[in-house]
């Protein structure tokens, strides 16, 4: 059996009742085989990334134990996703739900399908901030800790909705 992992997943909403599809992710992502909710974040409230033409979005972050390999991890992300009935229309576009794979571990993976850690997490106010709720003394795969990088990354149009 494989070592438990710590991981974290980044969620985001911002189509039909964003708020109530975090709340309802939160408990998927409790329930999920081979997992284990460790911690979840406050909900925000943050304006689009890429297209401007879309309402606000909700954002989270979780932590989770899993003995889950990363791509087995990524396929049950995406079944929930699908099961919020995710359209992918266009890139950055609305969304019923997004779940990203933020951290897995320590470990950095680059393939077709996965990059881990995620790629724009590091400029993102919407990740570093709920990150930093529930793992304040975290570090990345490179050393770097979340403290020097949400000195970088000012909250902006950040705003925490509901505990």
């Amino acid at each position: 059996m494989m070592d438990q992992v710590r991981c974290f997943i980044g969620l985001g909403s911002n189509l039909e009742d964003p708020v109530n599809q975090i709340e309802t992710a939160f408990k998927e992502l409790a329930e999920l085989e081979s997992c284990t909710l460790q911690n979840k974040s406050s909900l925000y409230s943050s304006a689009p990334v890429g297209p401007q033409d879309q309402p606000d979005f909700v954002n989270a972050v979780v932590e989770l134990e899993t003995s889950l390999d990363a791509h087995a991890l990524l396929d049950k992300l995406q079944g929930i996703e699908q099961a919020h009935q995710r359209i992918r229309e266009r890139h950055w576009g609305p969304r019923t739900l997004d779940l990203d794979l933020l951290l897995y571990g320590s470990e950095q993976i680059n393939t077709e399908r996965l990059t881990v850690p995620h790629a724009f997490m590091k400029e993102r106010s919407f990740v570093l901030y709920p990150l930093s709720e529930i793992n304040p003394e975290l570090e990345f795969p490179d050393g770097t800790p979340l403290s020097q990088l949400l000195v970088a990354c000012p909250m902006g149009t950040l705003s925490k909705i509901r505990v």
